[in-house]
This record gives C-alpha cells, structure tokens and sequence, in this order.
C-alpha cells in the first residue's frame, strides 16, 4: 500500500549527512565510540530525515538529523531509567532539559552530555526563523518531555493507558508538533496561526503523524512486550477491549491503513488552500509556496516511516542476545552523576 501510493524520495545530502551526524554523536559523546561504529549506520536515523524533510537547506536538514538522533537517545536514556529504577537521575534529566530549552547557550558545556548536545541542538534549530517560531517549538517541546514524565510514571507503576487516554499522550511522546513545526525551517517560512492552524493544512499534517506513531506501534509491539512496556495501542487495546494479541494487531493495522486513506482525501484539501492562497501579492504566493512544500513533505513522512521500520536495527528485536535490552543502548547507571 505505501510502496505504492507513496514512492521513496532521500535528500541528495544524505550520505554527507550521516557522516555528519556519525561525528556528531561521537563528539557529543551520545553513544561510546564502539556503539557509534557498529550500530549507527545501520540505525537509519539519517535516513529517516533525509526522506522526511526534502528540499531542506543543507544546514537545516543537518539542525534536523542531529536533533532527532539526540531524540532517539534520549528516549533510550528514558527507557534505560526505568528499567534500571532510576527516578532521581530522570527527574534531574527532565528540569535540566526543561531550562536548556529556554536557555540553550547556558548549557552547551553541561556535565550530562545528554543535556549539552541537547543545547547544541536548539541553538542550531532556533537560528533559522524568527523568535516566534522558536518560542513555539520550545511550548510544544516542554510539553514533550510532560509527557515523558507521564509515561516513566506509568512505565514504573505498571499503568496501561486507556486507548483514548493513550491516543492523547501518544501525539505527545512521538512530538507530532515538533516534526510538523520543523517542515517550517526545511521550507524556509514560518507559516502564520491562520495557515498553520486551518483544517486543511491542520488535518493533513495530524494524519501524517498518526500514520507514524500507529505504525511504529505496528512495528515495535514484539520489542515493547519484550521489555514489558505499557505504552503501545496494540497492549491498550488488549487490555481494555479484551483483544487477542492477533486481533490487536489487526485492529493497528486497519487503523494504519485508515489513515493512509484519510490523508490522501486531505492532502488534496491541503493543496488547494495552498493555492488560495496564491492572491496575487508577493506573501501570499511565498505562504502558497511553502505550504505546498510542507504537505509534499507530509506526504514523504509516509515513505520515510515505513521504510525506516523495515531498514533500522531498531526494531529488529529477534536479532538481540537479549529481547529486553537493545544492543545499541548503554546499558551502564547513565544520570547517576
């Protein structure tokens, strides 16, 4: 359905680009050097941008592809404090990452080098548009990590969400709107509220995005029982709508499909207010411009998914001497400092 509907495009800098981000978490010290050289590579973390964000500046899509390497570390620390029973270390990750992202330039040389390459990262990201979409991106990135507190606490109280309820902190763990805020910078315009938040424009970037978490869900689900986690709409819906685990499955599935149907109806919609957009001024044919560059990219975010879950070490759980504890991870007291 995807390899037909949504053909695989990848950024003509991506090959430098992962060179770059490789160096990246090496400089940063985000993964130990022996981590970097085995599993970086084959993580796919580039690969997932550099289909995401076409037609990106070189040095934005570069902003871009080290953040969300960070992000997926990050939420390997998440996961390695919970399993480790470390609430502490993650309540001092959580505030300190909470004032790097008001105050970045504060923290680029913090001991955690979780937080300092964090800092490196908003100070990159926040240099490309005016100060209202950075002030933006941090409101919607502080609610992030919110959510990030609310599944470490479900995580260590063994609390399975609700589907609704999982629904709701599912758009926030997986930062629908920090990856729909940051085709802003990739097209190289900040959208006003009144074109960000039309339905049209709203409607195709939501469904992208679920697309995304469900079918990660999809993917994951044999990884996140492994590691006895709470949060999937596979384990929700076994636990409160009495599924099997096959009919769990089958119900994601349907859902990720849904929703591929329902963006390609919306994504017509979001074109054609791009093109109303188009009045006849110099502004209106640049937010013409660039909100049909965001909905292409919307587009791309579906091949990009589908093959970053088919191609990552991430989520290939049978290839692990142990099930529960990814490779890839340092597994060692991280943020007991």
């Amino acid at each position: 359905m995807i390899e037909a509907a949504f053909p695989r495009q990848l950024h003509p800098y991506w090959p430098r680009l992962q060179e770059k981000t490789r160096t990246w978490l090496l400089e940063k010290r985000l993964m130990p050097a022996d981590k970097v050289e085995e599993y970086a590579d084959g993580l796919c973390y580039t690969d997932l941008m550099a289909g995401y964000y076409m037609g990106a500046p070189d040095e934005v899509l570069q902003a871009i592809a080290d953040y969300s390497a960070w992000f997926f570390v990050w939420d390997d620390r998440h996961d390695r404090d919970i399993v480790h029973r470390r609430p502490g270390a993650w309540r001092r990750l959580r505030m300190r990452l909470h004032a790097a992202l008001d105050s970045p330039r504060d923290h680029l040389h913090h001991e955690d080098p979780l937080v300092a390459a964090f800092a490196d990262s908003m100070l990159r990201l926040y240099s490309f548009l005016p100060q209202t979409w950075n002030t933006r991106f941090a409101r919607h990135f502080h609610q992030v990590i919110e959510a990030y507190d609310r599944e470490f606490r479900n995580r260590t109280e063994g609390i399975i969400p609700p589907v609704e309820e999982y629904l709701a902190l599912r758009r926030l763990t997986f930062a629908h709107w920090i990856w729909t805020d940051l085709l802003e910078p990739a097209a190289g315009c900040e959208l006003p509220d009144r074109v960000r938040k039309h339905p049209a424009y709203r409607r195709a970037a939501l469904l992208s995005q679920e697309f995304a978490a469900w079918y990660n869900d999809l993917c994951s689900l044999p990884k996140e029982i492994a590691g006895d986690e709470v949060h999937n709409l596979g384990i929700s819906l076994i636990k409160y709508e009495g599924l099997t685990l096959e009919e769990a499955v089958r119900e994601v599935r349907r859902r990720v499909e849904k929703c591929v149907d329902e963006f390609l109806v919306a994504e017509q919609d979001a074109l054609r207010f791009a093109d109303l957009l188009a009045d006849g001024t110099l502004r209106g044919k640049e937010l013409s411009a660039a909100v049909r560059a965001c909905v292409c990219n919307m587009r791309n975010w579906f091949s990009t998914v589908y093959w970053f879950h088919h191609e990552s070490g991430r989520y290939m759980v049978d290839s692990w001497d142990d099930r529960s504890t990814p490779p890839y991870v340092n597994n060692e007291a991280a943020g007991e400092k």
